[in-house]
């Protein structure tokens, strides 16, 4: 008796199987060509005029030993004055521990020289925050100058001034100098 139903089951399933899969490919639906995936909408003209990078990176190590890291959202591929960058995050960090983080919706950089415009956006990791309209970096020297007027907020207090240079002084420590109608409203 067993022997039967196992011959009978052998017949039997394949044809289920069969069966299963003609009723799929028959009462499947039609591909509609134009429910495929779309196709990137980029104008292969204004690629070749204005070459380009997207989310490029830069790491390295400055002449103070500072590490640095660059990171934008597009830049373009051209060397000189006209090299520019969209979104740009600078990351500084001191072999000391000092770091320090920038971000401005442009840049242009030209060897290692950095120019941040657009409202840079500065916090280090001693509790400052700071808006300046512009900042321009040197990273051969390990020096920020921004310029403009700026506000920002100290473990002290807020405080406003026209210039901001931050430097590594001789012995090695890094200073922050504050210039041009500088107030500060104490915040004990």
């Amino acid at each position: 008796m067993r022997s039967r139903l196992i011959v009978w089951l052998r017949v039997l399933l394949p044809l289920a199987a069969l069966a299963i899969l003609s009723t799929l490919f028959l009462l499947g639906r039609t591909l509609n060509p134009d429910d495929a995936l779309p196709y990137a909408e980029v104008d292969a003209a204004d690629m070749i005029r204005d070459p380009r990078m997207t989310r490029p990176e830069f790491a390295g190590v400055s002449e103070g030993g500072a590490e640095v890291t660059l990171t934008a959202d597009r830049a373009s591929t051209t060397q000189g004055p006209d090299s520019a960058a969209q979104a740009l995050r600078l990351t500084w960090r001191a072999p000391d521990g000092l770091a320090a983080d920038l971000s401005a919706p442009t840049a242009q950089m030209e060897g290692q020289q950095i120019r941040l415009s657009g409202g840079v956006r500065v916090t280090t990791s001693d509790g400052w925050a700071m808006t300046v309209p512009q900042v321009e970096t040197d990273l051969g020297a390990d020096r920020l100058l921004g310029t403009g007027g700026l506000t920002g907020f100290a473990p002290l207090g807020r405080l406003d001034a026209e210039r901001m240079e931050m430097t590594r002084s001789p012995n090695g420590d890094h200073l922050l100098n504050l210039t041009g109608d500088v107030r500060l409203v104490y915040q004990p």
